[in-house]
Protein backbone atom coordinates (compact mmCIF):
# COMPACT_ATOMS: atom_id res chain seq x y z
CA UNK A 1 0.00 0.00 0.00
CA UNK A 2 0.98 3.19 -0.97
CA UNK A 3 0.23 6.37 1.35
CA UNK A 4 -2.13 7.90 -0.81
CA UNK A 5 -4.26 3.99 -0.10
CA UNK A 6 -3.24 4.57 3.95
CA UNK A 7 -4.66 7.78 4.05
CA UNK A 8 -8.09 7.11 2.07
CA UNK A 9 -8.88 3.81 3.65
CA UNK A 10 -8.31 5.21 7.15
CA UNK A 11 -10.32 8.65 5.71
CA UNK A 12 -13.10 6.13 4.87
CA UNK A 13 -12.80 4.23 8.13
CA UNK A 14 -12.88 7.41 10.31
CA UNK A 15 -15.42 8.82 8.46
CA UNK A 16 -17.65 5.91 8.35
CA UNK A 17 -17.49 5.51 12.34
CA UNK A 18 -18.32 9.32 12.88
CA UNK A 19 -21.29 9.57 10.64
CA UNK A 20 -22.83 5.74 10.51
CA UNK A 21 -21.88 4.93 14.54
CA UNK A 22 -20.97 1.81 13.42
CA UNK A 23 -24.26 1.10 11.32
CA UNK A 24 -23.13 -1.28 8.33
CA UNK A 25 -19.56 -1.56 8.79
CA UNK A 26 -19.26 -5.49 7.99
CA UNK A 27 -21.06 -4.46 4.13
CA UNK A 28 -18.74 -1.34 4.13
CA UNK A 29 -15.91 -3.92 4.74
CA UNK A 30 -17.17 -6.40 2.08
CA UNK A 31 -17.36 -3.36 -0.90
CA UNK A 32 -14.15 -1.42 0.37
CA UNK A 33 -12.07 -5.54 0.44
CA UNK A 34 -13.42 -6.32 -2.79
CA UNK A 35 -12.88 -2.78 -4.16
CA UNK A 36 -8.93 -2.52 -2.64
CA UNK A 37 -8.06 -6.15 -4.55
CA UNK A 38 -9.01 -4.37 -7.48
CA UNK A 39 -7.22 -0.68 -7.03
CA UNK A 40 -3.95 -2.89 -5.17
CA UNK A 41 -3.23 -5.72 -7.35
CA UNK A 42 -0.28 -4.17 -9.87
CA UNK A 43 -0.26 -4.15 -13.24
CA UNK A 44 1.13 -6.88 -15.57
CA UNK A 45 2.30 -6.80 -18.79
CA UNK A 46 -0.17 -9.75 -19.59
CA UNK A 47 -3.69 -8.12 -21.12
CA UNK A 48 -6.05 -8.14 -18.64
CA UNK A 49 -4.24 -10.46 -15.89
CA UNK A 50 -4.12 -7.80 -13.48
CA UNK A 51 -8.38 -7.53 -13.45
CA UNK A 52 -8.78 -11.66 -13.55
CA UNK A 53 -6.37 -12.19 -10.81
CA UNK A 54 -8.09 -9.85 -8.44
CA UNK A 55 -11.16 -11.56 -9.70
CA UNK A 56 -9.81 -15.15 -9.09
CA UNK A 57 -8.91 -14.12 -5.61
CA UNK A 58 -12.90 -13.61 -5.08
CA UNK A 59 -13.80 -16.81 -7.25
CA UNK A 60 -11.00 -18.88 -5.01
CA UNK A 61 -13.35 -17.68 -1.81
CA UNK A 62 -16.47 -18.46 -3.05
CA UNK A 63 -15.62 -21.65 -4.08
CA UNK A 64 -14.02 -23.09 -0.79
CA UNK A 65 -17.15 -21.09 1.37
CA UNK A 66 -19.36 -22.72 -0.56
CA UNK A 67 -17.54 -26.12 -0.04
CA UNK A 68 -17.01 -25.50 3.67
CA UNK A 69 -20.79 -24.14 4.06
CA UNK A 70 -22.48 -27.47 2.41
CA UNK A 71 -20.70 -29.32 5.58
CA UNK A 72 -21.12 -26.87 8.20
CA UNK A 73 -23.01 -27.77 11.31
CA UNK A 74 -25.31 -24.87 12.57
CA UNK A 75 -23.21 -24.23 15.97
CA UNK A 76 -25.04 -22.83 18.52
CA UNK A 77 -23.21 -20.29 20.17
CA UNK A 78 -23.77 -17.30 22.95
CA UNK A 79 -24.70 -14.45 21.65
CA UNK A 80 -21.96 -11.24 22.57
CA UNK A 81 -22.73 -9.38 25.79
CA UNK A 82 -21.75 -5.89 24.72
CA UNK A 83 -20.53 -4.54 28.59
CA UNK A 84 -18.10 -7.28 27.91
CA UNK A 85 -15.28 -6.36 25.22
CA UNK A 86 -15.85 -9.43 22.90
CA UNK A 87 -11.84 -8.85 21.56
CA UNK A 88 -8.70 -10.59 22.29
CA UNK A 89 -5.60 -8.88 22.10
CA UNK A 90 -3.45 -7.79 19.64
CA UNK A 91 -0.57 -10.51 20.93
CA UNK A 92 -2.23 -13.86 21.99
CA UNK A 93 0.16 -16.51 21.01
CA UNK A 94 1.45 -19.51 22.89
CA UNK A 95 4.10 -18.87 24.99
CA UNK A 96 5.56 -22.52 24.06
CA UNK A 97 8.03 -22.41 21.26
CA UNK A 98 6.56 -22.56 17.71
CA UNK A 99 8.62 -25.92 16.76
CA UNK A 100 8.73 -27.59 19.84
CA UNK A 101 6.80 -30.56 19.60
CA UNK A 102 5.38 -30.63 23.44
CA UNK A 103 3.05 -27.14 21.61
CA UNK A 104 -0.45 -27.82 22.72
CA UNK A 105 -3.04 -27.32 19.70
CA UNK A 106 -5.00 -24.20 19.15
CA UNK A 107 -8.58 -24.27 20.27
CA UNK A 108 -11.40 -22.78 18.19
CA UNK A 109 -12.65 -19.13 20.14
CA UNK A 110 -16.30 -19.65 20.85
CA UNK A 111 -18.08 -16.95 18.23
CA UNK A 112 -21.31 -15.57 18.56
CA UNK A 113 -24.33 -17.22 16.83
CA UNK A 114 -24.56 -15.00 13.24
CA UNK A 115 -27.66 -13.16 11.66
CA UNK A 116 -29.91 -14.73 9.62
CA UNK A 117 -28.11 -15.71 5.86
CA UNK A 118 -27.24 -12.90 3.68
CA UNK A 119 -25.86 -14.85 0.95
CA UNK A 120 -27.99 -13.60 -2.17
CA UNK A 121 -27.31 -9.77 -1.32
CA UNK A 122 -23.41 -10.30 -0.72
CA UNK A 123 -23.45 -12.35 -4.52
CA UNK A 124 -25.09 -9.86 -5.96
CA UNK A 125 -22.74 -7.00 -4.34
CA UNK A 126 -19.82 -8.91 -5.43
CA UNK A 127 -20.81 -9.14 -8.89
CA UNK A 128 -22.57 -5.77 -9.25
CA UNK A 129 -19.59 -4.67 -8.38
CA UNK A 130 -17.25 -6.27 -10.39
CA UNK A 131 -19.14 -6.04 -13.40
CA UNK A 132 -18.70 -1.96 -12.39
CA UNK A 133 -14.92 -2.30 -12.51
CA UNK A 134 -15.41 -3.78 -16.44
CA UNK A 135 -17.58 -0.71 -17.22
CA UNK A 136 -14.89 0.84 -16.19
CA UNK A 137 -13.42 -0.36 -19.46
CA UNK A 138 -16.23 2.01 -21.89
CA UNK A 139 -16.89 4.86 -18.97
CA UNK A 140 -13.34 5.34 -17.62
CA UNK A 141 -14.49 7.03 -14.06
CA UNK A 142 -11.68 5.85 -12.08
CA UNK A 143 -9.03 4.33 -11.78
CA UNK A 144 -10.28 1.41 -9.99
CA UNK A 145 -7.86 -1.00 -11.80
CA UNK A 146 -3.92 -0.75 -13.07
CA UNK A 147 -4.66 -1.00 -16.67
CA UNK A 148 -7.94 -1.53 -18.74
CA UNK A 149 -10.27 -4.27 -17.41
CA UNK A 150 -11.69 -7.09 -20.43
CA UNK A 151 -15.06 -6.44 -21.98
CA UNK A 152 -18.03 -6.73 -19.71
CA UNK A 153 -19.70 -9.74 -21.94
CA UNK A 154 -15.84 -12.21 -20.91
CA UNK A 155 -16.51 -11.02 -17.21
CA UNK A 156 -20.17 -12.61 -17.62
CA UNK A 157 -19.23 -15.28 -18.97
CA UNK A 158 -16.24 -15.81 -16.29
CA UNK A 159 -18.65 -14.99 -13.37
CA UNK A 160 -21.34 -17.49 -14.65
CA UNK A 161 -18.61 -19.94 -15.10
CA UNK A 162 -17.34 -19.46 -11.31
CA UNK A 163 -20.96 -19.56 -10.19
CA UNK A 164 -21.37 -22.76 -11.85
CA UNK A 165 -18.15 -24.27 -10.25
CA UNK A 166 -19.52 -23.09 -6.69
CA UNK A 167 -22.56 -24.65 -7.41
CA UNK A 168 -20.92 -28.45 -8.64
CA UNK A 169 -18.52 -28.16 -5.58
CA UNK A 170 -21.54 -26.93 -2.81
CA UNK A 171 -23.99 -29.91 -4.44
CA UNK A 172 -20.80 -32.64 -4.74
CA UNK A 173 -19.02 -31.50 -1.57
CA UNK A 174 -15.74 -32.70 -2.72
CA UNK A 175 -13.00 -33.56 0.08
CA UNK A 176 -11.24 -30.69 1.54
CA UNK A 177 -7.78 -31.86 0.35
CA UNK A 178 -8.50 -32.23 -3.08
CA UNK A 179 -9.20 -28.17 -2.66
CA UNK A 180 -6.22 -27.51 -0.27
CA UNK A 181 -4.28 -29.76 -3.40
CA UNK A 182 -5.94 -27.15 -6.09
CA UNK A 183 -4.18 -24.09 -3.71
CA UNK A 184 -1.19 -25.63 -3.06
CA UNK A 185 -0.83 -26.50 -6.86
CA UNK A 186 -1.38 -22.67 -7.52
CA UNK A 187 1.26 -21.87 -4.58
CA UNK A 188 4.01 -23.64 -5.99
CA UNK A 189 3.28 -22.42 -9.85
CA UNK A 190 3.79 -18.87 -8.63
CA UNK A 191 6.47 -19.16 -6.69
CA UNK A 192 8.84 -21.38 -8.89
CA UNK A 193 10.43 -19.61 -11.42
CA UNK A 194 10.17 -21.94 -14.14
CA UNK A 195 6.67 -22.68 -14.18
CA UNK A 196 5.92 -19.41 -13.44
CA UNK A 197 7.69 -18.48 -16.84
CA UNK A 198 5.96 -21.58 -18.61
CA UNK A 199 2.43 -20.21 -17.55
CA UNK A 200 3.34 -16.46 -18.09
CA UNK A 201 4.19 -17.87 -22.04
CA UNK A 202 1.10 -19.89 -22.16
CA UNK A 203 -1.09 -16.38 -21.20
CA UNK A 204 0.71 -14.42 -23.78
CA UNK A 205 0.31 -16.74 -26.45
CA UNK A 206 -3.76 -17.06 -25.21
CA UNK A 207 -4.15 -13.40 -25.24
CA UNK A 208 -1.86 -12.86 -28.64
CA UNK A 209 1.22 -11.66 -27.10
CA UNK A 210 4.42 -12.05 -27.68
CA UNK A 211 5.15 -16.00 -25.66
CA UNK A 212 9.30 -15.18 -26.29
CA UNK A 213 8.69 -11.86 -23.85
CA UNK A 214 7.69 -14.18 -20.61
CA UNK A 215 8.83 -13.30 -17.49
CA UNK A 216 8.44 -14.97 -13.95
CA UNK A 217 7.68 -11.72 -12.66
CA UNK A 218 4.57 -10.93 -15.11
CA UNK A 219 2.58 -12.63 -12.72
CA UNK A 220 2.39 -11.05 -9.40
CA UNK A 221 -0.85 -11.54 -7.44
CA UNK A 222 -1.97 -9.81 -4.59
CA UNK A 223 -1.59 -11.14 -1.23
CA UNK A 224 -2.14 -14.87 -3.19
CA UNK A 225 0.49 -16.34 -0.31
CA UNK A 226 -1.44 -15.23 2.48
CA UNK A 227 -5.10 -15.80 0.96
CA UNK A 228 -3.73 -19.71 0.34
CA UNK A 229 -2.87 -20.05 4.05
CA UNK A 230 -6.13 -18.78 4.97
CA UNK A 231 -8.33 -20.41 2.51
CA UNK A 232 -6.17 -24.05 4.09
CA UNK A 233 -6.77 -23.05 7.23
CA UNK A 234 -11.05 -23.00 6.82
CA UNK A 235 -10.54 -26.22 4.86
CA UNK A 236 -8.39 -27.96 7.38
CA UNK A 237 -10.59 -26.47 10.08
CA UNK A 238 -13.64 -27.85 7.93
CA UNK A 239 -12.38 -31.09 8.23
CA UNK A 240 -11.49 -31.30 11.37
CA UNK A 241 -15.33 -30.38 12.47
CA UNK A 242 -13.75 -26.92 14.60
CA UNK A 243 -15.71 -24.58 11.56
CA UNK A 244 -18.81 -22.62 12.74
CA UNK A 245 -20.87 -21.62 10.09
CA UNK A 246 -20.03 -18.28 8.74
CA UNK A 247 -22.34 -16.14 6.33
CA UNK A 248 -20.59 -15.54 2.38
CA UNK A 249 -20.11 -12.19 3.90
CA UNK A 250 -17.96 -12.49 6.60
CA UNK A 251 -15.65 -15.35 4.62
CA UNK A 252 -15.24 -12.91 2.02
CA UNK A 253 -14.21 -10.34 4.41
CA UNK A 254 -11.93 -12.68 6.57
CA UNK A 255 -9.98 -13.87 3.19
CA UNK A 256 -9.59 -10.26 1.47
CA UNK A 257 -9.80 -8.04 4.19
CA UNK A 258 -8.05 -5.48 2.72
CA UNK A 259 -5.61 -3.62 6.09
CA UNK A 260 -3.60 -7.70 5.90
CA UNK A 261 -4.57 -8.24 2.21
CA UNK A 262 -1.10 -7.20 1.37
CA UNK A 263 1.46 -8.34 3.83
CA UNK A 264 -1.07 -10.49 6.54
CA UNK A 265 -1.53 -11.23 9.63
CA UNK A 266 -2.50 -14.65 8.88
CA UNK A 267 -5.64 -14.59 11.27
CA UNK A 268 -7.80 -17.49 12.62
CA UNK A 269 -11.36 -16.96 11.16
CA UNK A 270 -13.11 -18.22 14.42
CA UNK A 271 -11.23 -15.20 16.08
CA UNK A 272 -11.75 -12.66 13.30
CA UNK A 273 -15.62 -13.72 12.60
CA UNK A 274 -15.90 -13.24 16.39
CA UNK A 275 -14.95 -9.24 16.00
CA UNK A 276 -17.46 -8.96 13.27
CA UNK A 277 -20.30 -9.94 15.18
CA UNK A 278 -19.67 -7.89 18.00
CA UNK A 279 -21.30 -4.24 18.52
CA UNK A 280 -18.65 -1.86 17.20
CA UNK A 281 -19.06 1.83 18.06
CA UNK A 282 -16.18 3.94 17.10
CA UNK A 283 -14.71 5.35 20.35
CA UNK A 284 -12.06 7.96 21.26
CA UNK A 285 -9.62 5.05 22.28
CA UNK A 286 -10.11 2.93 19.38
CA UNK A 287 -9.28 6.67 17.00
CA UNK A 288 -6.11 7.20 19.36
CA UNK A 289 -4.72 3.24 19.31
CA UNK A 290 -5.58 2.94 15.24
CA UNK A 291 -4.09 6.21 14.43
CA UNK A 292 -0.58 5.75 16.23
CA UNK A 293 -0.43 2.62 14.76
CA UNK A 294 -1.24 3.84 11.62
CA UNK A 295 1.45 6.57 12.33
CA UNK A 296 4.29 4.46 13.83
CA UNK A 297 3.69 2.01 11.01
CA UNK A 298 4.32 5.02 8.50
CA UNK A 299 7.28 5.90 10.34
CA UNK A 300 9.08 2.47 10.06
CA UNK A 301 7.78 1.54 6.69
CA UNK A 302 8.29 5.05 4.66
CA UNK A 303 11.01 7.06 6.96
CA UNK A 304 13.29 4.04 8.22
CA UNK A 305 12.49 0.74 6.33
CA UNK A 306 12.83 2.95 2.76
CA UNK A 307 16.06 5.08 3.64
CA UNK A 308 17.69 1.70 5.18
CA UNK A 309 17.10 0.22 1.43
CA UNK A 310 19.74 2.16 -0.05
CA UNK A 311 22.50 0.89 1.62
CA UNK A 312 20.83 -2.85 2.40
CA UNK A 313 22.45 -5.97 0.86
CA UNK A 314 21.31 -6.89 -2.53
CA UNK A 315 22.68 -9.08 -5.25
CA UNK A 316 24.40 -5.63 -7.04
CA UNK A 317 26.53 -4.48 -4.12
CA UNK A 318 26.98 -8.27 -1.99
CA UNK A 319 28.86 -9.03 -5.85
CA UNK A 320 30.97 -5.91 -5.65
CA UNK A 321 31.57 -5.01 -1.84
CA UNK A 322 35.28 -6.77 -0.83
CA UNK A 323 35.67 -5.00 2.81
CA UNK A 324 34.53 -7.12 5.71
CA UNK A 325 33.17 -3.72 7.55
CA UNK A 326 30.77 -2.30 4.21
CA UNK A 327 29.60 -5.80 4.21
CA UNK A 328 29.01 -5.91 8.02
CA UNK A 329 27.57 -2.59 6.91
CA UNK A 330 25.36 -4.06 4.27
CA UNK A 331 24.08 -7.28 6.13
CA UNK A 332 22.80 -5.02 9.48
CA UNK A 333 21.16 -2.24 7.06
CA UNK A 334 19.02 -5.54 5.84
CA UNK A 335 18.45 -7.29 8.84
CA UNK A 336 16.57 -3.72 9.82
CA UNK A 337 15.16 -2.75 6.95
CA UNK A 338 13.83 -6.21 6.64
CA UNK A 339 12.32 -5.11 10.01
CA UNK A 340 11.66 -2.01 9.48
CA UNK A 341 9.42 -2.91 6.20
CA UNK A 342 7.25 -5.70 7.54
CA UNK A 343 6.40 -4.47 11.13
CA UNK A 344 5.82 -1.29 9.78
CA UNK A 345 3.19 -3.07 7.15
CA UNK A 346 1.46 -4.98 10.38
CA UNK A 347 1.30 -1.96 12.00
CA UNK A 348 -0.65 0.04 9.55
CA UNK A 349 -2.82 -2.95 9.05
CA UNK A 350 -3.68 -3.38 13.02
CA UNK A 351 -4.19 0.11 13.16
CA UNK A 352 -6.89 0.50 9.47
CA UNK A 353 -8.30 -2.48 11.34
CA UNK A 354 -8.71 -1.23 14.77
CA UNK A 355 -10.62 1.99 13.18
CA UNK A 356 -12.97 -0.25 11.96
CA UNK A 357 -13.42 -2.58 15.53
CA UNK A 358 -11.12 -5.80 14.23
CA UNK A 359 -8.34 -6.82 16.78
CA UNK A 360 -5.56 -8.41 14.41
CA UNK A 361 -3.15 -10.36 16.10
CA UNK A 362 0.19 -8.71 16.09
CA UNK A 363 3.03 -10.56 14.03
CA UNK A 364 6.22 -8.98 15.72
CA UNK A 365 7.45 -8.69 19.44
CA UNK A 366 10.85 -7.23 19.56
CA UNK A 367 12.72 -10.04 17.53
CA UNK A 368 16.12 -9.05 17.56
CA UNK A 369 16.06 -8.84 21.00
CA UNK A 370 15.70 -12.33 21.59
CA UNK A 371 17.86 -14.18 24.23
CA UNK A 372 17.46 -17.40 21.52
CA UNK A 373 16.25 -19.06 18.22
CA UNK A 374 13.13 -20.14 19.86
CA UNK A 375 12.20 -17.00 21.17
CA UNK A 376 12.83 -15.40 18.35
CA UNK A 377 10.69 -17.27 16.38
CA UNK A 378 8.12 -16.64 18.98
CA UNK A 379 8.52 -12.72 17.73
CA UNK A 380 8.50 -12.50 14.08
CA UNK A 381 6.28 -13.26 11.74
CA UNK A 382 4.25 -14.67 14.71
CA UNK A 383 1.07 -15.83 12.93
CA UNK A 384 3.04 -17.35 9.98
CA UNK A 385 4.92 -19.99 13.36
CA UNK A 386 1.56 -20.13 15.02
CA UNK A 387 -0.19 -21.02 11.14
CA UNK A 388 2.58 -23.97 10.43
CA UNK A 389 2.52 -25.15 14.10
CA UNK A 390 -1.25 -25.76 13.85
CA UNK A 391 -1.20 -27.58 10.33
CA UNK A 392 2.07 -28.81 10.26
CA UNK A 393 4.55 -29.24 12.90
CA UNK A 394 2.26 -30.15 15.33
CA UNK A 395 0.34 -32.63 13.33
CA UNK A 396 3.70 -34.70 12.02
CA UNK A 397 4.94 -34.26 15.64
CA UNK A 398 1.83 -36.75 16.50
CA UNK A 399 2.28 -38.88 13.66
CA UNK A 400 5.84 -39.45 13.96
CA UNK A 401 5.66 -40.01 18.21
CA UNK A 402 3.06 -43.08 16.99
CA UNK A 403 5.16 -44.83 14.99
CA UNK A 404 7.53 -44.02 17.95
CA UNK A 405 10.52 -42.43 16.39
CA UNK A 406 13.16 -41.59 18.94
CA UNK A 407 12.53 -37.95 20.57
CA UNK A 408 15.75 -36.31 19.44
CA UNK A 409 15.19 -37.53 15.71
CA UNK A 410 11.54 -36.32 16.01
CA UNK A 411 12.75 -32.57 17.32
CA UNK A 412 15.33 -32.69 14.36
CA UNK A 413 13.12 -33.86 11.69
CA UNK A 414 10.36 -31.45 12.19
CA UNK A 415 12.08 -28.22 12.68
CA UNK A 416 14.43 -28.59 9.76
CA UNK A 417 11.00 -29.70 7.29
CA UNK A 418 8.75 -26.83 9.16
CA UNK A 419 12.04 -24.12 8.32
CA UNK A 420 12.29 -25.56 5.11
CA UNK A 421 8.45 -25.22 4.05
CA UNK A 422 8.57 -21.67 5.58
CA UNK A 423 11.51 -20.79 3.21
CA UNK A 424 9.54 -22.22 0.52
CA UNK A 425 6.87 -20.13 1.15
CA UNK A 426 8.97 -16.78 0.08
CA UNK A 427 10.01 -18.49 -2.78
CA UNK A 428 10.96 -22.28 -4.38
CA UNK A 429 14.80 -21.26 -5.06
CA UNK A 430 17.88 -23.17 -2.98
CA UNK A 431 18.49 -20.19 -1.25
CA UNK A 432 15.53 -20.34 0.60
CA UNK A 433 15.47 -23.65 1.27
CA UNK A 434 19.50 -23.24 2.69
CA UNK A 435 17.66 -20.31 5.01
CA UNK A 436 15.14 -22.85 6.31
CA UNK A 437 17.82 -24.97 7.07
CA UNK A 438 19.88 -22.55 8.77
CA UNK A 439 16.99 -21.63 10.88
CA UNK A 440 16.21 -25.25 11.11
CA UNK A 441 19.78 -26.62 12.09
CA UNK A 442 19.70 -23.68 14.43
CA UNK A 443 16.71 -24.81 16.61
CA UNK A 444 17.81 -27.76 16.87
CA UNK A 445 21.10 -26.99 18.40
CA UNK A 446 18.68 -24.41 20.94
CA UNK A 447 16.45 -27.41 21.73
CA UNK A 448 19.19 -29.93 22.44
CA UNK A 449 21.45 -27.23 24.43
CA UNK A 450 18.21 -25.88 26.63
CA UNK A 451 17.34 -29.19 27.33
CA UNK A 452 21.36 -30.08 28.53
CA UNK A 453 21.46 -27.06 30.20
CA UNK A 454 18.12 -27.11 32.20
CA UNK A 455 19.54 -28.64 35.55
CA UNK A 456 21.93 -26.05 35.67
CA UNK A 457 19.91 -22.74 34.87
CA UNK A 458 18.57 -22.24 37.90
CA UNK A 459 21.57 -21.90 39.86
CA UNK A 460 21.74 -18.09 37.39
CA UNK A 461 18.53 -17.37 39.75
CA UNK A 462 20.99 -16.53 42.35
CA UNK A 463 23.74 -14.99 40.27
CA UNK A 464 21.58 -11.70 38.93
CA UNK A 465 24.89 -9.89 37.13
CA UNK A 466 25.87 -13.29 35.63
CA UNK A 467 22.50 -13.90 34.92
CA UNK A 468 21.75 -10.64 33.01
CA UNK A 469 25.29 -10.74 31.14
CA UNK A 470 24.43 -14.32 29.59
CA UNK A 471 21.06 -12.73 28.78
CA UNK A 472 22.62 -9.97 26.60
CA UNK A 473 25.05 -12.56 25.31
CA UNK A 474 22.42 -14.76 24.29
CA UNK A 475 20.18 -11.60 22.28
CA UNK A 476 23.75 -10.38 20.53
CA UNK A 477 24.17 -14.09 19.66
CA UNK A 478 21.06 -14.83 18.67
CA UNK A 479 20.57 -11.49 16.56
CA UNK A 480 24.23 -12.47 14.89
CA UNK A 481 22.75 -15.72 13.60
CA UNK A 482 19.60 -14.98 12.54
CA UNK A 483 21.66 -11.46 10.79
CA UNK A 484 24.09 -13.95 8.83
CA UNK A 485 20.85 -16.40 7.84
CA UNK A 486 19.83 -13.43 5.81
CA UNK A 487 22.47 -13.56 3.30
CA UNK A 488 20.37 -16.40 2.10
CA UNK A 489 17.19 -15.05 2.15
CA UNK A 490 18.54 -11.52 0.52
CA UNK A 491 20.12 -12.90 -2.36
CA UNK A 492 19.00 -15.18 -5.73
CA UNK A 493 22.06 -17.51 -5.79
CA UNK A 494 24.05 -20.03 -3.52
CA UNK A 495 27.15 -18.72 -4.80
CA UNK A 496 26.60 -15.39 -3.79
CA UNK A 497 25.30 -15.84 -0.41
CA UNK A 498 28.70 -18.02 -0.09
CA UNK A 499 30.95 -15.11 -1.19
CA UNK A 500 28.93 -12.60 1.28
CA UNK A 501 29.78 -15.04 4.39
CA UNK A 502 32.99 -15.34 2.74
CA UNK A 503 34.06 -11.59 3.14
CA UNK A 504 32.05 -11.48 6.43
CA UNK A 505 34.71 -13.04 8.30
CA UNK A 506 37.61 -11.76 6.25
CA UNK A 507 38.07 -14.53 4.05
Amino acid sequence: MSLLHILIFAAIALAHGALLKGRGRNWLMLIASVLALYWLQPSTPIRHLDFWLSTASLALTIIVWAATRSQTPNLKLPTPNPNHPTTEPPNHRTTQPPNHPTTPRQRPVAIAEREPPNHPTTLLIIVSLILLIALNRTLAFCCLTPTRPPGVLQVTIALALIAAIAFLVSHFRPNPLILIAVILFLFIALKTDSLAHALSAALRALNGQDASQASPLDIRWLGFSYLAFRLIHVLRERASGKLPDLSLQEFVIYTVFFPAITAGPIDRVERFVKDLRAPFVLSQSSVAEGGWRILWGVFKKFALADTLALVALNEVNAAQVRSAFWMWALLYAYAFRLYFDFSGYTDIALGLARLLGVTLPDNFDRPYLSQNLTAFWNGWHITLAQWFRAHYFNPLTRALRSRQWPPALIIAFTQLSTMILIGLWHGVTWNFVAWGVWHGIGLFIHNRWADSTKPRAALLDNRPLLKRAAAIGGALLTFHFVALGWAWFALPEIGLSLKVLRVLFGR
